[in-house]
């Protein structure tokens, strides 16, 4: 056993925790985990419990499918590689514990194939330039009941209830108690309200260092999960689980600074040259990270014109019909907010994916388009995103600047399991093309994501 995880073994035993949930993300955002007995972790060698690489091409209906060769190659083993400074005891569960972890080839080396892995390089080659980057998540997601029919219904129907709070939009104290919970969970939550659609909740994270600011974000959505099935429920951050109410996204700030914590993105009242080209390489990449941001089907019936989400590759000031957003904080608080992603989007392959397309930004020194002004969903010199999964798809794969910044083994496996997607639904749904909600939709997204 590694110093690490004898170290951890103490504290957990300290914590009067005796049984460690091992979770990672598969790269389709599924929670995947393992309960370790704290009494035998001393027992473990190489970092973590192995797991079968067939993880990383298993679908939610149970597909296993072949991306990267891992079928071929006989569904081989990888190791996780538990990370000991990110446990939390979890309130609801006395005596358990969450802890993230990465994965190792079992020679050792990093998995291509492991989303957190990919997140924590690209982090790398930000310190190579001598930056940081900090990250903000913001999730969207809906609560809801269980229908006879083994169904989904809204908690909630009253409409107009955006920004509130109490027992008007919780009147079962369900998002209290959430609430609650997630605060002992140590993870940075410091507010939570009611959204704009019926039973649609927020929940808000403190920004941090990019690879800690999505482990959170990561447990925060285990969290949700877990905590609203114990009382019944069920929760969802899929972009759009009902055709007559808004979606779900998934904002992200972004912001770089250097190694004494200073904010680069800014000079004097304007934005940096630095912060100017990363908004540059974003959008010139945008059309490949749509499939990143909006990794489902179901996704792009949130996106659109007059939806409040993103239509066009562009961005503005204070501009919530832009793409990329700069909010008007200055200083120390100036960043970006990328409106693009949806709810079930992964929170480590998203943030790497937008990253990533920044740092070509910078590398590059491109320069920013002309900034979109008032409602920029008319503007028609700007162009449209993809709007459907496929057209996603096609966009990454012409897109080969940002697969080799992301490797393309990653890429591959997820292009297998979103085209695998596509097929199935295309088969299923007798008009692929409806803007509605789809029961096909509902069984392959609602629970997983």
């Amino acid at each position: 056993m590694s110093h690490s995880l004898s170290a951890l073994q103490s504290e957990l035993l300290s914590a009067k925790i005796d049984v460690l949930r091992v979770i990672y993300a598969d790269i389709i955002g599924t929670v995947r985990s393992k309960d370790l007995l704290v009494s035998e972790l001393d027992k473990i060698s190489h970092g973590g419990p192995a797991f079968c690489q067939g993880v990383w091409v298993t679908t939610t209906q149970g597909g296993v499918l072949d991306g990267a060769d891992v079928l071929s190659n006989g569904l081989e083993d990888f190791i996780s590689q538990i990370v000991p400074g990110s446990w939390r005891a979890l309130p609801w569960e006395p005596g358990v514990a969450f802890v993230v972890a990465g994965a190792n080839n079992p020679d050792g080396t990093p998995s291509p194939l492991s989303p957190r892995v990919l997140l924590e390089r690209i982090v790398g080659e930000y310190a190579k330039l001598g930056l940081t980057p900090l990250v903000g998540p913001e999730l969207e997601f809906y609560i809801a009941d269980r229908t006879e029919e083994g169904g989904f219904k809204r908690a909630l129907t009253q409409p107009g209830r955006v920004y509130t709070s109490g027992a008007t939009v919780d009147p079962k104290g369900t998002f209290l108690h959430l609430l609650r919970m997630l605060d002992q969970l140590r993870i940075g939550v410091f507010a939570g309200n009611h959204e704009f659609s019926p039973s649609q909740y927020e929940i808000n994270i403190w920004h941090g260092e990019a690879l800690d600011a999505c482990d959170r974000a990561f447990m925060l959505k285990a969290g949700v999960k877990d905590v609203i099935a114990r009382v019944g429920q069920a929760a969802t951050f899929a972009g759009k689980p009902w055709s007559d109410e808004g979606g779900s996204g998934f904002h992200l700030h972004m912001s770089l600074v250097d190694a004494a914590g200073e904010n680069l993105m800014h000079e004097g009242d304007g934005l940096s040259p630095l912060a100017q080209h990363m908004i540059a390489g974003i959008v010139e990449h945008a059309a490949a990270l749509t499939a990143f941001c909006n990794p489902t089907i179901n996704a792009f019936k949130r996106l659109g014109p007059d939806t409040l989400a993103p239509y066009r590759a562009n961005w503005g000031y204070d501009n919530r019909s832009a793409m990329l957003r700069v909010p008007p904080e200055r200083g120390g608080g100036t960043r970006l907010e990328m409106r693009l992603g949806d709810g079930a989007a992964n929170a480590y392959l998203m943030t790497a994916a937008l990253l990533a397309a920044g740092l070509d930004g910078i590398r590059r020194a491109l320069a920013a388009p002309p900034a979109a002004v008032g409602y920029s969903y008319e503007d028609e010199s700007q162009a449209v995103l993809p709007m459907s999964l496929g057209d996603a798809l096609d966009a990454l794969r012409a897109d080969a600047p940002l697969i080799e910044l992301l490797g393309g083994d990653l890429v591959n496996v997820f292009e297998v399991m979103k085209r695998d997607e596509i097929e199935r639904y295309t088969a299923d749904v007798p008009d692929p093309t409806t803007r509605d909600v789809t029961a096909w939709e509902v069984r392959e997204y609602f629970l997983d994501l």
